[in-house]
């Protein structure tokens, strides 16, 4: 069972935040171990397995970066430890945002590392509007559409993740 179908929602990347709080509530009050303390040692097994599923889900579904990437796990787009080949239109544009960090450990400059962040920022934003304009609407598109839909998700997936990359190495200036 996926945590859509746990919580009765549709697969989407932004599922409807009051649902998932009421359903976590009202699954959490429904498999509480203690409520089954007196059942046999299958039946508090089952439940702990419910009440943790439950937690993970909603854990998941609450945010939306975990969303994103279980949506396409889900729907077999990305999987663990996959190798993505950025585009290299991207690649050529993060290499001089790259060679501005390096300088940057090397020769401090206050100026340069707010301007390196803006650019960041602004590359973040963008994608992050592309991103939006994809998965808005998502769960209501016929399945061509969707996959369509998925290859472009993923591969907005992946620049964001270099993209944070880069936030890191920012942070550690």
């Amino acid at each position: 069972m996926n945590y859509f179908e746990l919580y009765d929602l549709p697969i989407s990347f932004h599922p409807d935040q009051n649902v998932v709080k009421q359903q976590f509530y009202a699954l959490s009050k429904k498999y509480h171990p203690d409520f089954y303390i007196n059942e046999s040692a299958g039946k508090q097994d089952e439940v702990l397995e419910l009440s943790t599923l439950n937690n993970k889900a909603f854990q998941v579904l609450k945010n939306s970066q975990k969303v994103l990437h279980y949506v396409l796990e889900l729907k077999g787009v990305i999987a663990e430890g996959e190798s993505y080949a950025l585009p290299q239109s991207f690649l050529m544009e993060m290499m001089d945002v790259n060679e501005t960090i390096m300088d940057l450990q090397f020769d401090p400059d206050a100026e340069k590392l707010a301007q390196v962040k803006a650019e960041i920022a602004a590359i973040e934003q963008s994608l992050n509007d592309e991103l939006h304009a994809h998965t808005n609407g998502f769960q209501d598109l016929s399945v061509d559409e969707q996959e369509q839909k998925l290859m472009k998700i993923k591969d907005i997936y992946y620049r964001n993740k270099y993209i944070l990359r880069l936030k890191e190495s920012l942070a550690k200036l």
